[in-house]
């Protein structure tokens, strides 16, 4: 059977968009057990723009991001057991536009399966600023889930 993609990167947040675009690209992958399947979340520290004269420790709440994605992923990665392709599940911190940027093209991903916004409070025309920039910016394909 002939694949057109070998590698997939799905874009995970949480939100409902996000768990529709996993539940997508599994079905994808599923159509041929070679196709490996990457879940990704990117924690962005939310940071403060108030200064003092005291350092104030992120460490704590970077620690509590981190650890809620890492045992959200725990969960996907029981879902990735329905399928028979090699899958991944993974959090990275940093901008999430960026980092899954990059992350595709280190992993020469085929596609970018991504929800069209993500949990953003902040409602955009048609697409959430993650997605819009990932279309903009990616070098293999994006599926956006509506």
């Amino acid at each position: 059977m002939f694949s057109l993609y070998s590698r997939i990167v799905v874009a995970y947040d949480q939100s409902e968009l996000s768990k529709r675009a996993l539940e997508t690209a599994m079905k994808m992958a599923s159509q041929d057990e070679r196709i490996a399947l990457d879940v990704i979340t990117v924690v962005m520290i939310p940071t403060t723009a108030y200064y003092s004269a005291y350092s104030y420790n992120f460490d704590p709440l970077r620690k509590a991001y981190l650890t809620a994605a890492e045992e959200e992923l725990q969960e996907i990665q029981e879902k990735l057991k329905a399928i028979p392709n090699p899958s991944r599940a993974l959090v990275f911190e940093g901008n999430p536009a960026e980092v899954l940027l990059h992350f595709a093209k280190e992993n020469e991903a085929d596609l970018i399966v991504m929800g069209s916004r993500g949990l953003s409070n902040m409602k955009e025309l048609f697409l959430g600023s993650v997605s819009h920039y990932v279309v903009q910016k990616a070098t293999c394909p994006v599926f956006i889930v509506k």
